[in-house]
């Protein structure tokens, strides 16, 4: 029969104490007198860090004992990590947090700072998955809270490193830009991860970036908080690994503090803390703890543990520690001590007896109501400031010009809404002076400052981690992706970060941005896949985000226009996919150009619009985005010359697809062909059919699809053979009409 380790170290505490009872001699001092030489802890701090440490472990009791009961759905817990308490201790409410799952001690103190928070119960009904827990609705059991500055994470390993950084970074950023929350001027950010997850390409990817700020002498804030129980899982982490790896690193600051002991750490805490609000400068701090009761309820840690080290382990208990100070410097005795310590388990199991009979999701509308808000909603934008953007252009107002190619248009509508709005900033990879790849944000540099456009590393991670640490403090960012493929580098930023907080929060944190990225195929020549890529399904298949493109300047304008205020009103996370074959496009047809004039100030495309071309009564109509709708307007115009009318539908707003108004289209049609020019297998296309056939029914008219191959680019010509072209809609359209 197997061992509860948990019955195990609650049973040896209990021996513990009662073993020092000769030991204990009462000191008549008072709350705020220091305990230690050399030390700031207070007797009243000491006693707290105690309740702290003590909640957190009950609360690791508590939930295994009720998911015996298949009340609880959670056991991941903090057990031999609560010397994070400390780090909670000595930070402030206003430093936002970003925890390690393993981070109760640390909860539970930052609670105390704020009279009027339930954290037991409130934690409860996140193990419970209760609907009623107050920040993730109950879709997941979280450390989180909007008073507390924690943004809610769920069993993250490193991702949450790069979003922390990018917090850090704009944190004292708000002051030049002139906009952002909130938050003190001295505020720090701080994040916790375990020894195992400096490994992962996000740690390595956000430390560097984090040092690399610091080299420069770049204010980067973040105090990052390895806590080091020497084990992964099951992988154990080498000695001195941790130390060897940072202690040394250019541009971070390395303290080592004990958490097992808080004589012995406690100092160490409160230096790193001052040094990283002090300093500005990204800080480690290197917390000794261990792991008990194995990774989670599940774990049968003596398949990879010996038992004698799985004791030696439970004998370093911190929260033991903690007591025999108290004890030891005549603050309280066992007795007292076994007192609250029973107090507070029965708090817990209370509150979690009462949490698991709380309401539950009971329908799936109700689990995805973060999901999906009412985006039709778009708001009014500000009013544009006719003096200010006289003023900015002087002669040259976009809006009577001629007609300009899409680059030139984006650009354009880029510096319209810097100066419309004060919070938007711009980065990515050579997107300052050089005005990116494609010059789309030439001289936004030059008008705008370092403060609001700069460049970033070759590291799409950082990019992403950037733009989720501006919206956590108030800001609206647009970082560029440089080309399609080059996102798939860092999807999980997009994936388990950006468009999993409201959904995990319940839409109380937020972090907008509109992302930026130059793809698609069609560039002759270019071989792929990094620089010619037709590859979207790993967008298409995020929960929450909004993915729109745009085939001609005026809509990419307004699109832009609309994916910013969707940012702003909604918090939405959208990605705007920049079609490169047609920045520069300037003809359609030798009779017909594909430049296009720039809109009024402040015209913005309403969610999920479609733009027609054609009659709208052809019995033929094609289906088609970005390079798909130039090339099917050039096969349209051919077909015409010939006697045959087809018109085409121009999707923008690839998710959500706005399916209802298309089946309006469709319905009246006789066949209908969907040119995708991304791959057949994970494109667009798949989605838009089968909803069609199914919405419709026997009304479905004949349908049919044209798109590129399952296959990368090629270089040179050959690129012409895997792609939809102006020739195979044609042929397409024929033979479709062959069959009737």
């Amino acid at each position: 029969m197997a061992v509860n380790r948990a019955q195990t170290v609650d049973e040896r505490f209990r021996v513990e104490l009662a073993s020092w009872q000769s030991r204990y001699r009462p000191v008549d001092r008072s709350p705020n007198d220091c305990l230690f030489q050399d030390q700031s802890l207070t007797q009243a701090e000491l006693v707290e860090l105690f309740d702290c440490q003590a909640t957190s472990r009950w609360i690791d009791y508590v939930a295994r004992e009720l998911k015996t009961e298949g009340k609880s759905f959670y056991t991941i817990g903090s057990a031999g990590h609560e010397g994070n308490a400390m780090v909670a201790m000595a930070t402030r409410p206003t430093d936002m947090a970003f925890l390690h799952y393993r981070s109760g001690g640390f909860y539970f103190a930052r609670a105390r700072q704020l009279p009027g928070e339930t954290p037991v119960f409130d934690t409860c009904l996140s193990l419970t998955a209760s609907s009623e827990d107050p920040i993730s609705g109950g879709r997941h059991k979280v450390w989180g809270s909007v008073r507390m500055n924690i943004p809610p994470q769920t069993s993250t390993i490193a991702s949450h490193l790069p979003k922390a950084m990018g917090a850090a970074l704009f944190l004292d950023r708000r002051a030049k830009i002139g906009a952002g929350n909130d938050l003190p001027k001295d505020s720090i950010v701080v994040c916790s991860f375990g020894d195992a997850s400096v490994n992962h390409s996000t740690a390595v990817g956000a430390l560097n970036a984090a040092s690399w700020c610091a080299f420069q002498n770049l204010p980067m804030p973040v105090l990052f908080v390895c806590e080091d129980n020497g084990i992964g899982i099951s992988v154990h982490t080498p000695k001195e690994w941790i130390e060897s790896n940072f202690k040394q690193r250019a541009g971070l600051k390395y303290f080592y503090a004990n958490g097992l002991d808080v004589a012995e750490g406690w100092s160490v805490v409160h230096e790193a803390v001052d040094y990283c609000r002090r300093r500005r400068r990204p800080t480690f701090l290197h917390l000794r703890t261990v792991r008990m009761l194995g990774h989670a309820g599940s774990d049968v840690e003596t398949v990879y543990r010996a038992v004698h080290d799985i004791e030696a382990t439970e004998r370093l208990d911190p929260l033991l520690r903690t007591a025999e100070h108290l004890v030891s410097t005549g603050v309280l005795s066992p007795d007292d001590l076994l007192s609250r310590y029973e107090a507070i388990a029965e708090q817990v199991r209370q509150a979690g007896n009462e949490a698991a009979g709380h309401a539950k999701h009971t329908t799936a509308a109700t689990v995805m109501v973060p999901l999906e808000p009412d985006y039709n909603d778009l708001g009014e934008s500000e009013p544009v400031d006719d003096a200010r953007r006289r003023d900015y252009w002087g002669a040259r107002l976009p809006e009577k010009q001629a007609a300009r190619h899409m680059a030139m248009l984006i650009n354009w509508g880029l510096q319209d809404l810097m100066l419309e709005h004060q919070d938007i900033v711009v980065f990515g990879e050579d997107v300052a002076k050089k005005g990116g790849v494609y010059n789309v944000t030439n001289q936004l540099y030059e008008r705008f400052g370092v403060g609001r456009v700069f460049n970033t590393l070759l590291d799409e991670q950082t990019v992403l981690g950037l733009a989720i640490g501006a919206g956590h403090v108030g800001l609206t960012p647009i970082p560029e992706i440089q080309y399609l493929a080059y996102l798939h580098n860092a999807i999980d930023q997009l994936r388990g970060e950006a468009c999993s907080l409201q959904y995990f929060s319940e839409g109380k944190f937020s972090n907008p941005m509109v992302v930026r990225i130059a793809g698609f195929g069609y560039q002759k020549g270019f071989g792929g896949h990094f620089h010619n890529d037709n590859a979207i399904a790993a967008l298409r298949e995020i929960p929450g985000l909004i993915l729109v493109t745009a085939s001609n300047g005026t809509d990419a304008v307004r699109l832009m226009r609309s994916s910013v205020q969707l940012a702003k009103r909604h918090g939405a996370v959208v990605a705007f996919i920049e079609p490169i074959a047609l920045y520069m496009a300037k003809e359609l047809i030798d009779e017909k150009p594909w430049t296009s004039t720039y809109p009024d100030p402040g015209e913005m495309m309403p969610f999920g619009e479609l733009g027609l071309h054609g009659g709208g009564d052809a019995e033929t109509l094609i289906i088609s985005y970005a390079n798909g709708t130039y090339l099917s307007l050039q096969a349209a115009h051919d077909l015409s010359q010939q006697g045959l009318q087809v018109d085409v539908i121009d999707i923008r707003f690839l998710k959500p697809l706005n399916i209802e108004d298309l089946m309006q289209h469709v319905r009246t049609r006789k066949r209908v062909l969907v040119v995708d020019e991304c791959r057949e297998t994970g494109s667009l296309s798949e989605e838009l059919i089968s909803k069609l056939c199914l919405g419709l029914g026997q009304d479905c008219p004949a349908v049919a699809r044209l798109c590129g191959h399952d296959t990368y680019i090629p270089l040179g010509f050959a690129w012409e053979y895997v792609l939809p072209s102006r020739i195979a809609i044609v042929a397409k359209i024929k033979e479709m009409l062959s069959h009737v």
